[in-house]
């Protein structure tokens, strides 16, 4: 049987809690498959460079059979030359006063760099997942530099909101969570998005004959998922770390092999207006992988006016988010 060539992956702030996490599963198989080896092609800041090695060095005991290569850099140019997948987990994190307006002007100029660096140097058809927050607006800005690669294979994650909104309602219904399907998020990676219980189901049943109590489901549950961020800042004094890396590798991996039928997985994307989403926003919907790796939007979704009003009020955010940057997609 012939052997797979490796596909090449670019991971930014490689060095940080997130990328240490995520490097380790992507070398032994549990992202693209396990007879797919991989080239890891690591960024850094140049200060940053000398933990990296300590990371290459730890990957490199690992013994990975289908780790063919590690580069460590700090140069863009070369950690996404003819990458074919990357995951863009570093930005700039908020500052003490700083409001998430300035936020995301401060992480733009960052994300417009790697954007025009993926787009001149990595393969035509690599798929891009930004991680570093504000995700959906980092990915807005470095969609926009796509004229050479698929500006439709510019992603941003909303899976971690999934896997904790998955995980809360497992709990509660006292089942595995794996028996907890159908679950989307809408909207933006933050307070405003929204987990929508009233069409997932437990075990095949719908969530609402499963859990019975109401004003937990629009009250503690929407607060847990929405809020869970600040919850693990607050009880272990850093920011989620192994949460977000597995988030990522669920993202990319539902990426690169169809869904199964009748499932859906929760991806922010371009939107193409659906659900009456304004078109080009970087919006989390239910989304469904074709076996060549090419996404589209689940349509015919019936949405409440509860939850409809509140699809909408992350959207608006979003196009708040992209007035503040306006200036930087011209």
């Amino acid at each position: 049987m012939q052997k797979k060539a490796p596909i090449r992956v670019a991971v930014t702030g490689a060095a940080g809690q997130i990328g240490y996490s995520l490097l380790f599963p992507i070398a032994a198989g549990e992202v693209f498959g396990p007879d797919q080896p991989v080239i890891l092609q690591l960024l850094e800041l140049p200060m940053a460079l000398e933990g990296l090695k300590g990371v290459a060095l730890e990957l490199e005991d690992c013994a990975f059979p289908l780790l063919h290569g590690i580069t460590c850099t700090s140069e863009m140019e070369t950690a996404f030359g003819d990458a074919g997948a990357v995951f863009l987990v570093g930005s700039k994190p908020r500052g003490p006063g700083m409001e998430r307006a300035d936020l995301i002007k401060e992480n733009g100029p960052i994300f417009i760099g790697q954007g025009s660096a993926i787009d001149a140097n990595a393969s035509t058809d690599v798929r891009v997942l930004v991680v570093g927050n504000p995700c959906n607006t980092n990915c807005l800005i470095a969609r926009h530099q796509a004229k050479r690669t698929n500006p439709a294979n510019y992603t941003a994650m909303t899976r971690l909101d999934q896997n904790r909104a998955a995980g809360q309602l497992a709990i509660k219904a006292g089942a595995p969570v794996s028996s907890v399907s159908h679950l989307a998020i809408w909207g933006n990676h933050s307070p405003t998005m929204y987990p929508d219980y009233e069409n997932a189901s437990i075990g095949g049943k719908p969530v609402t004959s499963v859990i019975h109590d109401t004003e937990w489901l629009d009250g503690a549950f929407l607060k847990t998922v929405q809020q869970r961020g600040a919850e693990v800042i607050k009880a272990r004094g850093k920011s989620s770390a192994a949460s977000a890396a597995f988030a990522a590798i669920d993202h990319m991996r539902d990426w690169f092999r169809p869904t199964p039928a009748g499932h859906f997985v929760s991806m922010a994307v371009a939107s193409d207006g659906s659900y009456g989403i304004p078109e080009g926003l970087i919006y989390s919907f239910p989304c469904r992988v074709d076996a060549h790796g090419h996404y589209e939007i689940v349509q015919g979704v019936e949405l409440s006016d509860k939850a409809r009003t509140k699809a909408m009020a992350s959207a608006k955010e979003l196009v708040e988010e992209r007035d503040a940057i306006k200036d930087l997609l011209v």
